[in-house]
């Protein structure tokens, strides 16, 4: 069986220049905001993962499965059509940190948003926080 290589993995490429290449000047005002707030709460440098995904800290995961892989522990993606915030799937206090923070859709993964105005960043702070001590509770060996 083929070993399952994993798409999204961390990369040198600069994180400015990703945001110097957005589109919309106010997705990419936003992904400046986000870039400031994900280092300054996560304490960890951006970097790229896959071409689109600005990551803070990193992990290892392995599931029962024997899938195995490394993501980042926070990240965001300003998109075409939305900006795409990721947190730790399956922490139960994201669900409520999400009834207080504004204007979004979500996926299992992923939070969505159209701009930070829309959302209550001291709010995202803590989901932040809490997703990667989420994280690094679930992967101790990190």
């Amino acid at each position: 069986m083929a070993k399952y290589e994993q798409k999204t993995k961390e990369t040198d490429h600069d994180v400015v220049e990703f945001i110097e290449k957005v589109d919309s000047p106010k997705k990419r005002e936003d992904a400046y905001k986000l870039l400031e707030i994900f280092e300054e709460t996560s304490g960890y440098e951006a970097k790229m993962w896959g071409p689109s995904i600005i990551g803070f800290g990193s992990y290892h995961y392995k599931y029962a499965t024997g899938h195995e892989g490394d993501a980042p522990l926070v990240g965001f993606s300003p998109r075409k059509a939305k900006i795409s915030l990721y947190f730790a799937p399956g922490d139960k206090a994201r669900e409520e940190s999400l009834k207080r923070f504004g204007k979004y859709t979500s996926g299992k993964s992923c939070v969505y948003i159209n701009k930070v105005d829309d959302i209550e960043v001291d709010v995202m702070k803590e989901m932040i926080s809490q997703s990667i001590t989420f994280l690094q509770n679930l992967y101790p060996d990190n």
